[in-house]
């Protein structure tokens, strides 16, 4: 294609229907995948569960699901988002059931967040798929749209205590398994992958070897770690912690994190738009400096109202805005025929971020009686990907 013909591409009406079904997809299934987060302290009373414990069962549907974004990113780039979005869709419903109306046991519960993460890989599906269709210079805007599908996890905040309580622990999963169905069904009948897709050659692991070297798949991996990690770990673990930490109520806790969640996730766009505007590189900076001071005072315990909310809401929006500006980068950094490959191998690392951080924060609580060691890593953290940010990736951004 000419770049006048590939501009007009990238927003036609068929561009914008593809964005929105992506989004869609990716919001439903993150809805899925966030369920048992708000349950987390029911569970753990009910189960009787230690700090640590409970900590692992909110973690293994993250971890699941960034993990099996690698393989879902690489089948993306084979067969086709045309295909995975709706089988992901439907093969999620079986966990949200199995988890809803089954499990009864700790190990059970285990069993059935072990895949329940299946629904966290959908992301894998729809970044490719979005980047296919948009041209190079419009990605970071695109992408950060599809990035609102985060906004299923605040849904899940917003809805499961309070349908659990009013209609009964299996109201928030019948409910989600049956949106799930019903878009698998739209998805199937109206999703289309860009016009001339080429599937790339080769085996599954000699791809996903080469792609794992590039120099874009490692840092990218590490900036998603931090950003879209850190928003993952609080939005599974701040129920736990405010209820810990504040002795809040268990429905207080949820409706503080969902505002957490919508914060972040509007912001993500946010990130993105900028990215196209200043750099992807200079947002990244500003975000991380700027969350790792607000680490800093949260670590610190001070009352909730009003400088904890400050703080909290603080890094909502700079982890947002980073995770947006992330994928902004995906297109200067990442081949166009491995998006699929590279954005598994990163959205694998972003879950992974996500998935460490309570099972430290669990384990120092055990030990401590507080969060505050947790919350000064996080800081730490954040200083490094600043540093790196501004050295390494600076030097390999290239022009969109």
């Amino acid at each position: 294609m000419t770049k006048a013909e590939l501009d007009e591409f990238g927003t036609s009406p068929q561009a914008t229907r593809m964005l929105v079904l992506a989004t869609v997809g990716f919001f439903v299934n993150f809805w899925a995948w966030a369920l048992v987060s708000p349950l987390g302290a029911s569970y753990g009373r009910r189960l009787e569960l230690s700090g640590f414990e409970q900590a692992v069962l909110v973690a293994v549907p993250v971890v699941v699901g960034s993990l099996g974004r690698i393989p879902v990113g690489a089948l993306t780039d084979r067969v086709g988002a045309r295909v995975m979005f709706p089988a992901v869709s439907a093969l999620t419903v079986l966990p949200v059931l199995f988890v809803g109306l089954v499990a009864e046991s700790y190990v059970a519960m285990l069993v059935g967040g072990f895949f329940l993460g299946l629904g966290g890989t959908a992301f894998a599906v729809g970044v490719p798929l979005v980047n296919s269709w948009y041209p190079a210079a419009r990605r970071g805007t695109a992408l950060g749209l599809f990035g609102i599908g985060m906004g299923g996890t605040a849904v899940s905040a917003f809805t499961t205590v309070r349908l659990s309580d009013g209609l009964g622990r299996p109201a928030p999963f019948l409910i989600v398994a049956g949106v799930l169905v019903v878009y698998a069904v739209v998805a199937g009948l109206l999703l289309r992958d860009r016009p001339g897709r080429v599937a790339p050659s080769g085996s599954f692991l000699a791809r996903t070897w080469a792609t794992a070297r590039l120099p874009a798949t490692v840092q990218l991996s590490f900036l998603y770690a931090v950003g879209f990690g850190g928003f993952v770990a609080f939005s599974v673990y701040l129920p736990t912690y405010l209820i810990n930490a504040f002795d809040l109520e268990a429905n207080d806790a949820a409706m503080r994190t969902a505002g957490f969640v919508v914060l972040a996730v509007a912001m993500r766009p946010v990130g993105g738009w900028l990215s196209d505007r200043v750099g992807a590189v200079r947002v990244l900076v500003t975000c991380f400096v700027g969350a790792a001071v607000l680490a800093g005072v949260a670590a610190v315990e001070l009352p909730l109202v009003p400088v904890g909310t400050v703080a909290f809401l603080g890094l909502a929006a700079l982890l947002g805005g980073s995770s947006g500006a992330t994928f902004a980068l995906v297109a200067s950094l990442a081949p166009p025929d491995k998006v699929g490959a590279v954005t598994g191998l990163v959205g694998a690392a972003g879950g992974l971020g996500g998935f460490v951080p309570p099972l430290v924060m669990g384990a120092v609580y055990d030990l401590t009686g507080d969060y505050s060691l947790g919350l000064a890593l996080l800081a730490l953290v954040c200083v490094l990907a600043a540093l790196f940010t501004h050295g390494p990736v600076r030097r390999s951004a290239r022009p969109a």
